[in-house]
């Protein structure tokens, strides 16, 4: 019960990938495979660093609203925009 595929299995594999893609057609391929796992990274790179700075902005926002808050409580809105305006 130790690895599903072995040596075999993989060689296998790899032979039928060849014969369906074609031997001068994996370089371009594997060079796509690539460019896509390179964007995909830098990509979710950025959006830790969005959700790094975003995380740090709240917390100086709410430290600030907080101080500067007053108890005044606002009518509800109708959902409708005043048409008497």
């Amino acid at each position: 019960m130790g690895n599903a595929f072995g040596w075999p299995h993989l060689l296998i594999i790899l032979a039928v990938i060849l014969l369906l893609f074609g031997a001068a057609k994996l370089p371009a391929l594997a060079k796509s495979v690539g460019q896509s796992a390179r964007v995909f990274k830098g990509e979710m790179k950025a959006m830790k660093d969005d959700d790094v700075s975003s995380t740090a902005a709240d917390n100086k926002n709410n430290s600030t609203e907080s101080a500067t808050t007053t108890s005044t409580a606002s009518p509800p809105s109708s959902g409708s925009p005043d048409k008497s305006a």
